[in-house]
């Protein structure tokens, strides 16, 4: 559903004189590094979930899927008022986005998530630099806010290894291992057959390895990054909401989402202009069980 022709936010009664230098730059530069997320992003990618299991005896099931995605970002019209007690009202900028992911393999829906992103400018209490942030909605029950930082470099992506094994909640020391990780093991507990065409064990133990093969051999020379976390550190924002039954009772969570990081990475390469590549690497901590069970999304997307 579109927003009405005529819909744009309008600050009533208008922001305070005193704002207006923070107003006059906001204008200028109204989605400064969200600016290139504008327009429609398809490619393909590789969902890892482990996500939990009621067979007596067993706890976990490792879900995995090559993906196929597509998202659309558009600007939010008009100017977004945040009144202050403790400091000066500000104003905000922002995209509106629809993300759907499909199995390749199998074309059944995976995902589907409505959202915003939101252009922060600096603020005095708390004391913090320019943020970015993202708000989303996942249909299984979970709405998640995560706030950070965007950085510009003329080079490439840093894009570090990311890991699958689980670990005890609240102490990333020790990971453990799991039959289900190796695909050679025979499971009934892991996607199989179809399922797996084109997955390799290098892409289980480390799925952002998928993002830097996709990018051997290009030249890029200029990276904005997007990075954004549910905790909150190093920007005092953030959180995750689940429902009832995520959450769980008194034994413990069916599968709670305890936190999320993420980061994008809007890469020029040699010979455009503008960002004409988008990746990015997503890792979801799902609670249950005593453990925290990584379930990591990540994908490669261009300009569509």
């Amino acid at each position: 559903m579109d927003l009405a022709a005529d819909f744009s936010f309008q600050p009533l009664p208008p922001i305070e004189a005193a704002d207006q230098e923070q107003f006059a730059e906001a204008v200028a530069s109204p989605l400064g590094p969200l600016a290139p997320l504008v327009g429609k992003w398809a490619g393909r990618g590789f969902n890892i979930i482990w996500r939990p299991d009621h067979t007596p005896g067993q706890d976990r099931f490792l879900e995995i899927n090559v993906t196929s995605e597509q998202i659309e970002f558009s600007q939010v019209p008009g100017e977004i008022p945040n009144r202050g007690l403790l400091q000066q009202d500000l104003i905000m900028f922002g995209l509106n986005y629809l993300d759907q992911i499909t199995d390749a393999n199998l074309n059944a829906g995976l995902h589907f998530e409505p959202g915003l992103w939101l252009n922060v400018p600096k603020t005095t209490n708390p004391n913090v630099p320019p943020t970015v942030a993202r708000l989303a909605s996942i249909p299984h029950g979970t709405t998640v806010l995560l706030q950070g930082t965007a950085t510009a470099a003329a080079a490439g992506p840093h894009i570090p290894n990311t890991s699958i094994k689980p670990f005890a909640i609240g102490q990333p020391l020790p990971e453990f291992d799991f039959p289900e990780q190796t695909l050679s093991i025979p499971s009934n507990f892991r996607t199989a057959g179809a399922g797996l065409t084109g997955v390799t064990q290098d892409m289980v133990n480390n799925p952002n390895g998928i993002l830097r093969a996709a990018i051997a051999g290009q030249h890029i020379t200029a990276t904005t990054t997007l990075h954004v976390t549910t905790t909150d550190t190093p920007v005092p924002g953030g959180g995750t909401a689940n429902t009832a039954f995520l959450k769980g009772g008194p034994q413990g969570p069916n599968a709670d989402a305890a936190s999320v990081d993420a980061t994008f990475w809007l890469e020029t390469l040699q010979g455009q202009s503008a960002p004409t590549q988008l990746q990015y690497a997503q890792k979801v901590l799902l609670n249950f069980n005593g453990l925290s069970w990584p379930h990591i999304t990540v994908a490669t997307l261009h300009r569509v």
